[in-house]
């Protein structure tokens, strides 16, 4: 099976979402507008999928800002993630109303979908902001100063609006960047919603899934982006005005959404008391120089069928501290899978192959610019890695239980994939989106965006492709 979070929606048969947009804070990415007018500031909605480090630092600012609205500290609308805990709020000339919830929301793996919706003309304090994830109100809080009855926020306000990016931060470089996925994000001005408007549960799995929103009334100054314009990610789906875009390319959408979800690096996975750098979406490790191998290990793990995966390799230079390979989900140890570590196989840079600990020949060495394929066929536990296309050891990876040069592997585990170097040395992970320009070869089923063709009958690591095993 592929094991994946649990509130990873497949919305099978229902409402697909196509993109979603990849923020990555280090190199300071969003999207912004003014408004020429004011709409309605007093009541709006704003509703999101995300997926990303919310419990982490990003250009060394801990808070992370998924929407604001307003030119200054002291008058300002936005709400952000800090250490995984997620806040609204809004300060009028300096005086501030702060929601905090008192859970974090730090799931790397996991879409979720958050709703604030916000109605200062209330008479009932409680009433005026209201935060729903996953279709459920927050209504315990670490801390809870509402708005002022009938207070204007400055989001529909003449501006300055941000998506992905604190908008008071004159200076962009150090700004509170998003560092992950945005999917479906809709702004309505003059309506104070419900989740309903925007999901739905599943009536099989309970799991909160998205519905189709283009006929929602955007108002004034609302806004629906879809990020299915690779060219104009700022494209408003409503018709509105687009937002512009900053530091974003068409490699930036994406295909990993709130309806199929994609395997990344696990940033919450650590050898030790260090850990690689993580950006572009989790998708890419940058291994520091400490002189003691650090690893990446995916989100997702696999336990039967057949999957591909690719591992593309910068500032590499083909040595036996560089390994990709697979390995244990449940391992908790420290040393690096390079080392002698049960059900940890790995293919190395000098080209020899690591089987728990013991190296032998194997292929070629791999370098600077080369991808690794990985072929895992759990169902005949073998395990098959390619150099550019070109499976070493003259491997055939739908030889199916003949294994013609493939890498005998324990069955019944359930494995991940890894990459493990030092030096600031960089993998880029490709399960399916990657973040690197590639050659669209999709797997068997139609997803996916591989540089080599995957072999027949192996699928890219998704929730889509759970239906396969599930």
């Amino acid at each position: 099976m592929l094991i994946i979070p649990a509130n990873s929606a497949s919305a099978a048969g229902g409402f697909e979402v196509s993109n979603s947009c990849r923020f990555n804070g280090t190199s300071s990415d969003y999207l912004s507008k003014t408004p020429s007018s004011s709409g309605n500031r007093k009541t709006w909605t704003a509703s999101v999928w995300l997926k990303g480090q919310p419990s982490t630092t990003v250009n060394n600012i801990a808070g992370q800002a998924v929407y604001s609205a307003g030119n200054a500290a002291t008058d300002r609308t936005h709400f952000y993630f800090t250490n995984g805990i997620f806040e609204f709020r809004t300060e009028i000339s300096n005086t501030q109303q702060i929601i905090t919830t008192n859970q974090t929301f730090s799931d790397p793996a996991a879409f979720y979908h958050f709703v604030v919706a916000v109605d200062s003309t209330q008479s009932t304090a409680a009433n005026r902001v209201k935060i729903y994830v996953n279709g459920v109100q927050i209504t315990s809080f670490a801390a809870a100063a509402y708005l002022a009855q009938d207070a204007d926020t400055y989001v529909n306000h003449t501006v300055l609006q941000t998506v992905g990016r604190a908008s008071y931060i004159a200076n962009q470089a150090s700004g509170s960047y998003w560092n992950g996925y945005m999917a479906e994000f809709v702004l309505l001005d003059g309506t104070a919603a419900t989740p309903t408007a925007f999901g739905e549960a599943d009536e099989d799995t309970g799991i909160w899934k998205p519905i189709d929103v283009s006929g929602l009334t955007a108002g004034t100054n609302g806004f629906y982006l879809d990020f299915k314009a690779s060219a104009n990610l700022g494209n408003d789906a409503f018709g509105g005005t687009d937002l512009d875009e900053y530091n974003l390319t068409a490699v930036d959408q994406s295909t990993d959404t709130c309806t199929n979800n994609f395997a990344t690096w696990n940033p919450l996975f650590r050898k030790g008391t260090t850990t690689p750098a993580f950006t572009e979406g989790n998708l890419k490790s940058t291994f520091d120089d400490t002189g003691a191998n650090e690893f990446a290990l995916t989100t997702f793990g696999v336990s039967a069928g057949k999957w591909y995966a690719e591992v593309k390799w910068t500032a590499n230079t083909g040595t036996a501290a560089t390994a990709t390979g697979i390995l244990d989900m449940a391992y908790t140890g420290t040393a690096d899978p390079n080392d002698a570590v049960t059900n940890a196989f790995g293919y190395f840079g000098s080209g020899t192959k690591n089987v728990s600990g013991t190296a032998s020949s194997y292929g070629n060495s791999y370098a600077d610019g080369n991808i690794v394929g990985i072929a895992i066929d759990m169902d005949n536990n073998k395990l098959y890695f390619s150099k550019n296309g070109t499976f070493q050891n003259s491997g055939d990876p739908t030889t199916g239980a003949t294994g013609t040069g493939a890498i005998a592997i324990v069955a019944g585990v359930t494995y991940g994939i890894f990459a493990t170097d030092y030096n600031n040395q960089v993998a880029e992970l490709n399960t399916g989106s990657p973040a690197f320009s590639g050659t669209d070869k999709a797997d068997g089923n139609g997803f996916g965006s591989f540089e080599y063709e995957p072999p027949s009958g192996y699928l890219a690591l998704c929730s889509k492709n759970l239906a396969e095993f599930g």
